[in-house]
């Protein structure tokens, strides 16, 4: 058994069971991960594929078992690299961040500018995208560090941690009927209006969603984005009303915006970091994590890590 044949079998299931993806993420051969595969299954005495010929086309009973404790071997195989550079002190290394448009645009830039002035030698690789891809980064490796708002806290392979709390916020052009109100605005009023918004699982939608049914009301969603900048834009051009996250809304950027409080109508929404259950961090992914929350210091989220890990 060898680490060349783990990965044939886990990025077989990651590309669907197509061969050929998987021999250009590995490097290698078709053939060349056929007989890894094969190697392994005589090995192990089961068959791990269903077949159609010399197609594969899922995964057999036993192989369906067998995955976890592939993706726990070739996770722990990458923790064993990482102490071993953690122990030599280094402090230089590649460290990805996934992110939701929001936060990778709004969040995070001063966090990154002052993570890169403590630890220049660490390459930082930022990806963006809705909270449950961002959750399957983390579940395949391809992050070490996760940070959005809904749907990580579901996932039981993940370790998450609160961060900071966020409201809504309302933006209209100027000369906006909304903005003759002295009360502030009520669902009622919002409703009125074709709405802008995120997309289904983006920067707090659900609870946007929650908020209006909860009154019996269903306004039309005119647009829906998953990029704050972009639902500001059709905003502008005069298509509805825009509900966005606080933080993505500039006075003196957005000029052509005016902003109206909605964190009466809203949950609070809460930002999340998360990591994947039983990861080895590089010293310098604690520092990252600490300049984006002071109070979430390398003892706290060792702890956190620590307890996830009993709890398992």
């Amino acid at each position: 058994m060898n680490f060349q044949q783990l990965k044939s079998i886990r990025e077989t299931v990651r590309c669907g069971f197509n061969l050929t993806e998987v021999a250009a993420m590995l490097h290698t051969s078709q053939p060349g991960v056929s007989r890894q595969i094969r190697e392994l299954e005589e090995e192990l005495g089961v068959d791990i594929f269903v077949r159609s010929g010399k197609r594969l086309t899922g995964l057999t009973a036993p192989g369906a078992a067998l995955l976890p404790i592939v993706d726990q071997l070739l996770l722990e195989a990458g923790n064993l690299k990482r102490a071993g550079k953690d122990f030599n002190s280094r402090m230089d290394g590649p460290l990805s961040i996934a992110a939701t448009h929001s936060q990778a645009r709004y969040a995070l830039p001063h966090v990154v500018r002052d993570f890169r002035e403590k630890f220049p030698q660490v390459t930082l690789h930022l990806h963006q995208g809705s909270p449950k891809q961002i959750a399957e980064m983390l579940l395949s490796g391809e992050a070490d560090i996760g940070v959005a708002t809904e749907a990580l806290a579901h996932y039981p392979q993940l370790v998450t941690l609160p961060c900071y709390r966020w409201t809504h916020s309302i933006v209209v052009p100027p000369g906006h009927p909304l903005l003759e109100h002295r009360e502030p605005v009520t669902l009622q009023q919002l409703a009125q209006y074709p709405l802008i918004t995120y997309n289904q699982g983006f920067t707090g939608r659900s609870h946007i969603d929650d908020a209006f049914e909860r009154e019996g009301l269903h306004p039309e969603i005119a647009l829906t984005a998953m990029d704050a900048d972009v639902i500001k834009t059709y905003v502008e051009l005069g298509m509805g009303v825009g509900i966005v996250a606080s933080i993505a809304v500039d006075p003196e950027r957005d000029t052509q915006l005016r902003m109206l409080d909605a964190r009466h109508l809203f949950e609070i929404n809460l930002t999340r970091l998360a990591m994947r259950r039983g990861t080895w961090l590089r010293a310098y992914a604690y520092g990252f994590i600490e300049t984006f929350v002071s109070t979430l210091t390398r003892d706290v989220v060792e702890a956190a890590l620590a307890e996830s890990f009993v709890a398992a």
